[in-house]
């Protein structure tokens, strides 16, 4: 494919990093170069000859700054055909420059929102003569170069080094692809700030992206849109899977709700939590949370939400997990995780996370806003004549915590802060239950005195009753059911507490 030589360039950006080498490597080739403000003074400034905006035009710069480049002897020169005669005696005509290259950024609209601004500065921060820039010339990359990005510079700057100022068309093309997608993105996210909501329609838009190995099976293809790195520091290990991603973001989830508790660790596997411990110090969090099922905690996701020490280090070396995620990791505890070099250990940085979730169904897209109501002791509404003792409503709370982030149907047995056993994922709230109460025979966990929360009301006094026959002395549930005052008289009759929360966690 032949090259095209750039000899004329139009360069006007808001971002001058990494701008330097590239203006020297256009000089050392010949290239006119046109721009406007505070990059031509950038560019005078490196002793290199620069064109302004205005000599081109014949006009300046006006409405402060609103108007720089939107001209016909600016656009012209980026849009017209090449080939076509007719486009070059025009330009002949109206005595127009051909331009072979633009390097535009855009106004930092994003960064102007995310800081607080007032909506004045916000505005002010809509781009208009770089957007145009851009769409023009990408449309146009049959003979014309656009860089529409910072991130962007090292790679044109290789090119005009490797092939001497010049580019072929599939660079060209590549570039304007890119184009398009900052372009677009740009216009996602002034349109959100403008809607707010208001009017449904789905537009998101994540320019950062990792392909993983493979997706939910190996047969499938898997990639995450997003800034892993805004999120966590990886110290260690293999890249993150599809799957490992999942358990992660359901452990972030649920550790989420544990920040302000005493030392706690849990492990999850599948997104649910296999094992969960409050407790005075970490090992004792990691000894207890181990305890709860020690058969699916191997090859699990670990999350604790404190610094981890070496004597915790000590017995979670022990254990063959994916991954391990803390805010925090003493160096001599850090050294002896990182033993297993495949082990990703994560540092969780402090980062807000998404309101909304979505998710693809059918021909279409479900959003909903994200679950963020965990109800505690003052939600709480004692339904029966026995209220809960001290103890029993911070195991209450416990329990509702972990079964609002445990996949419906789904029963939680708590005791002395710490997770006996749930049941996950049944077609029926008994058998939820029931699985329960068979995982925590089977680990040699005594239900006596225990606490038990539900993610949904109970349709039947069915639950109540067999929770009650394993020794579970209180319960904490949504309500909602019209046969709720069934299972509040089970309870009354046998002398359970019962308190209702008015919030139902269904997690499909």
């Amino acid at each position: 494919m032949s090259n095209k030589k750039i000899k004329s360039a139009l360069i006007s950006v808001y971002h001058k990093d990494n701008l330097e080498p590239i203006i020297h490597e256009l000089h050392r080739n010949g290239v006119t170069i046109f721009s406007t403000g505070g990059t031509q003074s950038f560019i005078e400034e490196l002793n290199v000859p620069v064109t302004p905006v205005e000599d081109l035009t014949s006009y300046p710069s006006i409405l402060g700054g609103r108007v720089k480049t939107l001209h016909p002897k600016v656009f012209g020169g980026i849009l017209s055909r090449r080939e076509l005669d007719s486009d070059v005696a025009q330009l002949a005509e109206y005595e127009i420059p051909e331009i072979d290259l633009v390097i535009v950024d855009l106004y930092p609209f994003e960064d102007t929102v995310a800081s607080g601004a007032a909506e004045q500065d916000i505005i002010e921060k809509i781009d208009i003569g770089g957007i145009s820039l851009i769409r023009a010339a990408a449309k146009n990359f049959k003979d014309v170069v656009i860089v529409s990005s910072r991130n962007q510079y090292h790679f044109v700057l290789d090119l005009l080094k490797q092939k001497n100022g010049a580019t072929d068309l599939a660079d060209r093309k590549h570039l304007a692809k890119l184009a398009f997608n900052v372009s677009s993105h740009y216009d996602t996210a002034i349109f959100n700030w403008f809607n707010q909501g208001e009017e449904r329609y789905f537009k998101q838009s994540i320019t950062q992206s990792q392909v993983l190995r493979y997706g939910e099976n190996p047969h499938q293809e898997g990639v995450f849109y997003g800034d892993l790195d805004e999120m966590f520091e990886k110290l260690n290990g293999k890249e993150l899977s599809y799957n490992n991603l999942l358990d992660v973001d359901a452990a972030v989830n649920l550790m989420a709700e544990f920040q302000s508790n005493r030392p706690t660790f849990a492990i999850l596997k599948h997104n649910n939590a296999c094992g969960l411990a409050s407790r005075d110090t970490l090992l004792q969090a990691w000894n207890d949370a181990l305890t709860a099922d020690p058969v699916s905690a191997f090859g699990g996701i670990l999350i604790a939400n404190q610094k981890i020490d070496l004597a915790t280090a000590e017995e979670v070396n022990k254990l063959f997990c994916e991954v391990i995620i803390a805010p925090g990791y003493d160096a001599e505890a850090l050294e002896l995780l990182k033993s297993k070099k495949n082990r990703v250990i994560l540092v969780q940085k402090n980062v807000t996370l998404p309101k909304k979730q979505f998710r693809t169904i059918l021909n279409g897209v479900l959003e909903q806003d994200k679950d963020l109501k965990t109800a505690n002791a003052s939600d709480f509404k004692v339904a029966t004549k026995k209220a809960p003792t001290a103890q029993e409503i911070k195991d209450l709370e416990f329990a509702n915590k972990l079964v609002k982030h445990t996949k419906s149907n789904t029963i939680v047995f708590a005791k002395n802060e710490q997770l006996l056993a749930s049941g996950t994922g049944q077609t029926s709230r008994v058998d939820a239950l029931k699985q329960a109460v068979v995982k925590a025979k089977a680990f040699g966990f005594d239900l006596k005195g225990a606490v038990m929360a539900s993610d949904a009301f109970f349709p039947f006094p069915d639950c109540v009753e067999l929770a009650d026959n394993e020794g579970i002395t209180a319960v904490v549930q949504p309500g909602g059911s019209i046969k709720d005052q069934e299972s509040i008289d089970y309870c009354d009759a046998h002398h359970m507490a019962m308190v209702i929360t008015g919030f139902r966690h269904f997690r499909h």
